[in-house]
């Protein structure tokens, strides 16, 4: 897609991965509508640490995706709607469940709603693997069964549903791209790399994460970015799930031993209790079966889990103050 001049909404542009598309949006030449969650001190979430030459040519826009009068004129004349906003933290799904229903399912609904409306031309929707549940093949392809082993997955599966809906029942032009683990500069502390990056960078003795033996499929955000820009110029995505994953699991535990390795400090590795998910509603194995995203959308990642952990150390390193390393964050 040439993208110069194109009127692109981003929803939950203050996100991590969200700002990142923001960026690469800008840079591409569109002028970016940037969608934050309202915040009475006007903070500007993770586009406070992006480049500012970029987020001044960016229209700020905060609201809240719950609300289908805002989302009405959010969208209005725009080319294309990314749409990222969610709740996304699944140990906080577990303690505020109807909030995920608010957020992930009816805000998608305002969204696709208020694109149906506005007869926006194209619409991306965002999923997670989380929506798989633990493997029962690998690779996953999309046509592996979805099983909501969290009320986060639960809300997201509904939300990739309504999108399906839209599609099937109005012809709206929607893709969804279903990321497995992203992970890069910005990401918050709820996420298993940023923490474990924060307790070794800040010199802690021990290394304190949950279970060590689940496997993730980690890809690094330039690569989700990438598939975003590409699902959205791919006309035989439009009513599709396609993954974007890196085809590569390792446990939890050797990802933070190649962490250790990049920081130069190994420590012993402590079981969090804390940190552990309900047996049940942990997710064992996550690997993205991807030949889809790299048949339809000529997308490979470029970037592999070792380049991208340099790179988020480098991050953490400069920001540590962004994160608490004595405290589990949910």
């Amino acid at each position: 897609m040439a993208w110069q001049g194109k009127k692109v909404l981003v929803t939950g542009a203050g996100g991590f991965i969200g700002s990142h598309l923001s960026e690469a949006l800008v840079l591409q030449g569109a002028k970016v509508r940037a969608m934050l969650h309202y915040d009475s001190r006007s903070h500007r979430g993770n586009l406070e640490y992006a480049n500012p030459t970029l987020v001044r040519e960016m229209e700020i826009w905060s609201g809240d995706v719950v609300d289908p009068h805002f989302m009405m004129r959010a969208v209005e004349s725009c080319d294309v709607v990314f749409h990222l906003a969610a709740l996304i933290a699944i140990p906080f799904s577990y303690v505020a469940p109807s909030a995920y229903v608010q957020t992930n399912v009816i805000g998608t609904l305002n969204v696709l709603e208020a694109c149906r409306w506005q007869r926006t031309p194209k619409v991306v929707h965002t999923s997670t693997s989380e929506c798989y549940g633990t493997a029962r093949y690998t690779p996953i392809d999309e046509a592996h069964p979805l099983q909501g082993q969290s009320p986060y997955s639960a809300s997201k599966i509904a939300a990739d549903k309504l999108a399906e809906s839209f599609y099937l029942s109005f012809n709206l032009p929607v893709a969804t791209l279903r990321p497995f683990n992203t992970f890069g500069p910005r990401q918050s502390a709820r996420a298993v790399i940023p923490t474990i990056l924060a307790q070794l960078l800040a010199g802690k003795p021990e290394l304190h994460i949950g279970d060590a033996s689940p496997i993730r499929d980690m890809n690094y955000v330039s690569n989700t970015v990438e598939a975003f820009l590409k699902i959205a110029d791919c006309p035989g995505a439009v009513g599709k799930v396609i993954n974007a994953g890196s085809g590569r699991g390792e446990t939890i535990g050797k990802i933070a031993e190649m962490a250790m390795r990049v920081v130069g400090r190994e420590v012993p590795i402590v079981t969090d209790a804390k940190r552990q998910r309900p047996p049940q509603s942990e997710v064992w194995t996550l690997i993205a079966g991807n030949q889809m995203a790299k048949d339809l959308m000529d997308w490979t990642p470029r970037v592999d889990l070792e380049s991208g952990l340099s790179e988020m150390a480098k991050f953490v390193k400069d920001h540590l103050h962004l994160y608490r390393p004595d405290e589990y964050t949910v």
